[in-house]
């Protein structure tokens, strides 16, 4: 009975989150209001600091899963990113260091404007977004974007969409 129980919980997450993710789809892609994104800034162009901004990337995003993951709302997910803010300053001057870099980074959230981008067929539409922004030094190189919450996440060379569900895990760890 228990596990009938969870399963219909689970059922009706999904269906809420596909639901909220519907939006990313066509022509009325979510507004700028139900998302939280994170921009990382390189310090240059250079192909050793675009290099290491994606070692940072990657870093800041296995530190902030976990948090971001048990968040049920656009605004939890501020409040814990935005309490995290010295951490992930910590976690990615530590990966610079570890690569001979010592220009720092800067975190913070914010409001700032992105243009449309498309996605393997999901839109994100142009518009002003409360933002993770992380700047490596200058932060005046090329950038990488992605959404934190919900946890629509674009990822690889060529921008594929990739999904990440904390509903989907909780679903495959439950029938093994």
């Amino acid at each position: 009975m228990k596990k009938a129980i969870v399963i219909c919980l689970l059922i009706a997450a999904v269906a809420g989150i596909v639901l909220a993710f519907g939006g990313a789809q066509g022509a009325d892609a979510g507004a700028p209001a139900s998302y939280l994104r994170v921009h990382i800034r390189a310090n240059s162009n250079d192909e050793a600091d675009q290099t290491v901004k994606y070692r940072v990337r990657d870093g800041v995003v296995e530190f902030l899963t976990p948090t971001v993951a048990e968040c049920g709302t656009k605004e939890e997910a501020i409040a814990a990113v935005s309490a995290k803010l010295d951490e992930i300053e910590r976690v990615a001057e530590r990966i610079l260091e570890e690569n001979g870099y010592f220009y720092g980074a800067r975190a913070r959230v914010c409001e700032e404007s992105f243009p449309t981008r498309v996605y393997d067929g999901a839109t994100l539409p142009a518009g002003v977004y409360d933002a993770l922004i992380l700047e490596l030094g200058s932060g005046r190189g090329d950038n990488w974007w992605c959404v934190v919450y919900p946890p629509l996440c674009f990822t690889g060379g060529n921008a594929n969409v990739v999904y990440k569900s904390k509903i989907a895990e909780i679903i495959q760890k439950f029938f093994g």
